[in-house]
């Protein structure tokens, strides 16, 4: 009797042991498969974050690009523009060329609202504020009505100053892409070589044979490329 109770009782513990193994191996398993399943998740959630953010980047990359360039489009239009006025030789040509630049930099401003980070929109605004007044002012010049600030030589160093708000605006730029900022002291901009204010009244400028156009801005600045 007592013998057979013993050996119920080991069958009992023996079965007992095997399912209890049995369940704390599931249980062990379960753990480690729940585990591998969130590394899983962080590097593939990490992953999705870096592709998003690259993708970032390369859309404000793209969108800085053509804010760049547009603008500085713009700048040079309207100063090429405005020194045909001086020179009284504006044509219909020469105010569509900048109103074509006008729009183009409209639209890569509109881009850029919806894309720039706030420190470049910031720069992206002050500008386009600046040089909306300088076309202003140029264009009731072209016209004959100029303003009591609209004279040839006061647009021009408007315009001349446009030009450090521009470094600022591309050094803003570039700091939000994570790259190093632009060094002083970079080849000039071909806008800025143009012939100095002070030449007053319209007319022909000088050293140059009469009836003939201006050439575009850079060629007024050989060393550039140097």
């Amino acid at each position: 009797m007592d013998s057979g109770l013993i050996a119920l009782g080991a069958a009992v513990v023996g079965v007992a042991g095997t399912l209890l193994a049995t369940v704390v191996s599931q249980r062990m398993l379960a753990r480690v498969q729940a585990a591998q399943f969130d590394r899983e998740q962080h590097v593939s959630h990490t992953r999705w974050l870096r592709d998003q953010e690259l993708t970032d980047l390369s859309r404000r990359r793209d969108c800085y690009t053509a804010a760049n360039a547009a603008y500085r489009r713009y700048r040079i239009s309207l100063m090429n523009f405005l020194w045909a006025v001086h020179q009284a030789q504006a044509t219909a040509a020469d105010r569509a060329a900048v109103e074509e630049a006008r729009s183009a930099h409209h639209t890569a401003f509109a881009e850029a609202q919806m894309i720039a980070s706030a420190g470049v929109l910031a720069e992206l605004d002050l500008m386009t504020k600046v040089i909306a007044g300088a076309h202003a002012r140029t264009m009731r010049l072209a016209d004959g009505i100029p303003e009591p600030d609209g004279s040839f030589e006061l647009i021009h160093a408007e315009l001349l100053l446009i030009t450090q708000r521009w470094v600022g605006m591309r050094s803003a730029m570039r700091s939000d892409l994570g790259l190093a900022p632009a060094l002083d002291g970079s080849d000039p901009d071909p806008a800025d070589c143009l012939p100095p204010a002070s030449v007053s009244g319209p007319g022909p400028a000088a050293g140059r044979p009469s009836g003939t156009r201006p050439g575009p801005p850079g060629d007024a600045c050989p060393d550039s490329a140097a």
